[in-house]
């Protein structure tokens, strides 16, 4: 296989210029995009389910909680703030018998999952009794036994030192407290249900609980952030010394308040901070948190301890592990197909309740989508090799990513060193829209969801 990237005609200028927040998804977190799954492939993944499973592909599981005591107005997930506890039941009965139903399929094989998530939403929103009965459901269907990690998310004003104690004693290993901002103005005016004493109180009984791992989420650019308040973010984390640090840099996607606010005034511009201010306070934040120790391990993360601090679901994920998801709305992936599950209430209820798994579209990427997805995502870790790739897939790819390859290192953010592709800071910092570059021409331009 070749080992040189063929030479390439010069690009005379950088990637195309990001100043203010529009609206859209800036995130890539799956390839291709979602806006490309469809209705009539479900039954590609009905026919996946009937296949025994891939060597060497570990399974997990997802399970939607789309339950809220408000909505973010940032939120474009699939939540609800008006279920009672009778709707809350019912769901999660459905969930169960959900999951009854692919237990009993040929793709799980005799496999127990390796990892567990619980998304939202909120899952926290749930009660110790609900929290309780719906684990050792799942639990009698699938075993978590050998899971390396079971990760579930927090909204800190939902966590009492009860319910804490539940979730270690049901297994949780990895707990991630929404915390986004330590500041009661910004948390209120983004629309966070939370206030800064509860993320204080939360945060203080969950280390008392003994959780392997505490992970704490930011936002960088939310409505109203300053300069000022920002570095006061940083510090309190640093404080806080949480195992692990998650930043995301404040997107518009089309399904929120604040994107309909700006549809109702006709505002093209997003009242959130501009890219370059998103980018320099996660810059400022993660050379603060290298200096109290941490280590940048994504365009994203920081971790105190990297033996200790591991994100299990993002490194299976990206590396096209089965995902079994569960609920309303959920994206999963069994046997090489993707799928999305029904995205309203009622409609995913009546399915399953029917006897019916509850999949509303679907798409079965080719071998060289696969390449692309597992390419560009394992891009955000920083650095990649390029024999893993050539290994898994058979391909030469420097060759195959030869043109996106070489305008990222004409632009400044890429460098090759021996077999590896290694990304500038400045590049890691926007590597979401760098991504694009290696997508195919019919999915550069579209829609992501």
């Amino acid at each position: 296989m070749s080992t040189q990237i063929t030479a390439l005609p010069p690009i005379p200028s950088g990637p195309p210029i990001e100043k203010q927040t529009t609206v859209g998804n800036y995130f890539v977190s799956n390839y291709p995009p979602f806006s490309f799954w469809k209705t009539e492939s479900v039954s590609e993944f009905t026919a996946a389910l009937d296949h025994p499973p891939r060597p060497g592909h570990p399974l997990g599981v997802y399970l939607h909680i789309p339950f809220c005591r408000k909505r973010c107005h940032f939120c474009y997930f699939r939540v609800y703030t008006d279920k009672d506890s009778a709707a809350i039941r019912s769901y999660i009965e459905t969930a169960l018998s959900e999951m009854r139903i692919y237990a009993s399929k040929a793709f799980v094989g005799g496999r127990k999952p390796s990892f567990i998530y619980f998304g939202g939403g909120t899952p926290s929103y749930l009660s110790v009794d609900q929290l309780r009965r719906l684990t050792d459901g799942m639990k009698a269907l699938l075993p978590w036994d050998e899971a390396e990690e079971v990760t579930f998310e927090c909204e800190p004003g939902t966590l009492t030192d009860h319910k804490l104690k539940a979730l270690r004693d049901i297994g949780v290993t990895r707990l991630s407290l929404g915390v986004e901002n330590f500041n009661d103005h910004i948390l209120e005016i983004n629309g966070r249900a939370h206030l800064s004493k509860e993320i204080a109180r939360a945060y203080a009984y969950a280390r008392e609980v003994g959780f392997p791992q505490i992970n704490i989420d930011l936002i960088a650019g939310m409505v109203e952030e300053t300069e000022e308040n920002w570095r006061e973010n940083i510090r309190k984390t640093i404080e806080m010394a949480p195992d692990s640090i998650t930043i995301y840099q404040m997107e518009i996607p089309y399904n929120t308040t604040i994107y309909r606010q700006m549809k109702a005034e006709g505002k093209l511009v997003a009242p959130v901070a501009d890219w370059e201010t998103k980018r320099r306070w996660v810059t400022d934040a993660f050379s603060e948190f290298e200096k109290a120790g941490y280590t940048i391990t994504t365009a994203y993360t920081a971790v105190r301890d990297q033996q200790k601090a591991r994100f299990i679901y993002r490194d299976y994920l990206w590396a096209g592990a089965d995902l079994l998801s569960l609920g309303v709305a959920s994206f999963g992936h069994i046997n090489g197909v993707h799928y999305q599950n029904q995205h309203d209430f009622d409609p995913y209820l009546a399915q399953v309740k029917s006897g019916q798994l509850p999949v509303h579209r679907a798409l079965t990427p080719t071998k060289d989508e696969q390449l692309i997805r597992e390419f560009v995502l394992k891009l955000k870790l920083g650095r990649s090799s390029f024999s893993f790739f050539d290994t898994k897939y058979g391909v030469d790819s420097r060759q195959r990513f030869a043109q996106p390859i070489q305008t990222l290192i004409d632009w400044g953010f890429l460098t090759i060193q021996g077999d590896e592709m290694v990304l500038s800071r400045d590049g890691l910092l926007q590597v979401d829209r760098l991504l694009h570059e290696f997508f195919l021409p019919e999915h550069k331009n579209a829609r992501y969801a």
